[in-house]
């Protein structure tokens, strides 16, 4: 198969069902904009170059889409003219060029290399159709065939008759067409339909009136959804995540109840590493192998090295980095700071800001306090160090290695390697006292 692919993604949709300010395509699904999903299907597919299809003024697309090139439809006027707006950009050539949906975040590699690969069989066909069968066509454009499954027409839905309505196999939209080809197809649609519209799905009945063959490849229709509502949107979210949770199934991880743990597009999770039920794990994490995540943690942009245990109930906030066989415990929440090796902060801590050094020991509501209304501090934790329980540690600051900080102390100054430093006032006991303030008591409410 050659490598002289080329793909225009269309994204010029203005997705007013969606009702939002955001531009339909940014949406996200597994943590990824829409967009996202597809231009990593089509790098799949070894296309380049990519041009992707904005309307006006979408400079959030084109932002979005960078390095890729854009090209704008200035009015929509439907897929055809759409898709023939970006021809100027992508130049003339040979080979292939996949037409692809912005809104469409669950269509595979695999499946456009499978397009690209039928089309430049040997009978080459000059356009190759996704398409799927379902019990309930509805709205989907039906796919024309004759006796030997060779693709005739598509017929939009608002066109189509009564027997044509019949038909299952419906049009997932996507397309691989010849290139040579593909500037005269399009030039010579016509919006001669129901809607007004220029149909890209016209270029087949044109391509077989120049004597070139249509065929179809067929998946399975949950991989042609396109989102055009917050319910698509929905929908889109469940599929992917079912996707994503049999690929780290596959891979060696344990998931205890794969329906409530929810996984991003780019998560890395190393083997016989165990998820407990209710983990959310947002972009940009990564995890090591023998790694335990229990119950109700929330992890976003941070790295968990191998045999770590975290939770249940932690939060690793971006920039967090736990060393191997270190553990984050019940409440603590960890923000740009590092734990080494071994390191421990099993309860109700803060730690932001702030290097843990390996094997050290964060006691119970220990606090960094690394914000002062006006800039951020770093607190530097040596290895083996000891926090006590219910320390507040004031940075900047450092607390060098195998130092040991009691317990309820307040501390603003840096504590030396192996020293030991305790801020509170001394504990005061009255004997008695208790019962003769209970005996006050009970005479002033009988009074």
């Amino acid at each position: 198969m050659t490598d002289n692919v080329a793909a225009i993604v269309l994204a010029a949709g203005q997705g007013t069902r969606m009702k939002s300010d955001l531009p339909k395509v940014l949406h996200p699904v597994a943590g990824q904009p829409m967009i996202q999903h597809v231009l990593t299907a089509v790098a799949g597919a070894n296309a380049d170059p990519v041009v992707v299809v904005v309307a006006p003024d979408s400079d959030r697309v084109t932002d979005a889409v960078a390095p890729h090139r854009t090209a704008v439809q200035e009015i929509p006027r439907g897929t055809g003219d759409a898709a023939r707006a970006a021809l100027g950009t992508l130049g003339a050539r040979d080979g292939t060029v996949l037409i692809v949906f912005g809104d469409t975040p669950l269509v595979t590699a695999g499946t456009l290399r499978r397009m690209v690969a039928r089309r430049q069989e040997e009978d080459a066909p000059a356009v190759v159709v996704l398409g799927f069968h379902t019990e309930s066509p509805g709205r989907y454009g039906r796919l024309v065939e004759d006796g030997e499954e060779r693709l005739l027409r598509i017929v939009e839905a608002p066109d189509a008759t009564e027997e044509e309505k019949a038909i299952t196999l419906c049009n997932g939209g996507i397309m691989a067409v010849d290139a040579g080809r593909l500037p005269d197809l399009l030039g010579r649609l016509q919006p001669a339909n129901a809607q007004g519209e220029f149909y890209l799905t016209d270029i087949v009945a044109l391509a077989r009136e120049d004597g070139a063959g249509a065929a179809v490849i067929r998946v399975e229709h949950l991989e042609t959804m396109g989102v055009d509502s917050r319910a698509g949107l929905a929908r889109a979210e469940a599929a992917m995540q079912t996707r994503l949770r049999e690929a780290a199934m596959a891979s060696g991880v344990t998931l205890v109840a794969p329906e409530t743990v929810f996984l991003s597009a780019d998560t890395e999770i190393g083997r016989d590493t165990v998820i407990d039920p209710h983990v959310v794990i947002a972009p940009g994490v990564r995890i090591g192998q023998g790694v335990a995540v229990r119950a109700f943690s929330h992890l976003e942009r941070a790295i968990v090295g191998d045999g770590a245990i975290v939770g249940p109930y932690a939060r690793l906030r971006p920039g967090a980095d736990i060393g191997a066989g270190a553990h984050v415990g019940n409440f603590v929440e960890i923000k740009n700071a590092s734990l080494g090796d071994g390191a421990k902060a099993n309860h109700l801590s803060y730690v932001g800001d702030a290097t843990v050094g390996a094997a050290a020991n964060i006691g119970a509501g220990t606090i960094t306090c690394n914000y002062d209304g006006f800039d951020k501090h770093r607190t530097e934790i040596g290895p083996g160090a000891f926090i006590g329980s219910n320390t507040a540690l004031v940075a900047p600051l450092t607390v060098a290695a195998g130092a040991i900080i009691g317990a309820g102390s307040t501390i603003t100054r840096s504590v030396d390697a192996d020293a030991i430093a305790v801020e509170r006032a001394d504990q005061k006991t009255v004997p008695g006292a208790a019962a003769r303030l209970r005996d006050r008591k009970r005479r002033d409410r009988s009074s």
